[in-house]
């Protein structure tokens, strides 16, 4: 259990490391209006999306 922890929280702190680098990519939809902000990254999430997929396919391909 302290292993699956340990890792889940490694995971965590890498894809928050890499999200600084692939958000906001065109396409994302972002509103300002006054003191509000609405970003709906749209095109952020489909290209996360596709590369889990791949990765997880990877893996079945394996086990």
């Amino acid at each position: 259990m302290g292993k699956m922890l340990m890792l889940t929280g490694v995971v965590l702190i890498v894809v928050g490391f890499l999200w600084q680098f692939i958000g906001k990519l065109p396409g994302d939809i972002v509103f300002k209006k006054g003191n509000t902000t609405f970003y709906f990254p749209i095109v952020t999430s489909i290209v996360v999306s596709i590369v889990l997929s791949l990765i997880f396919y990877i893996i079945g391909r394996f086990r």
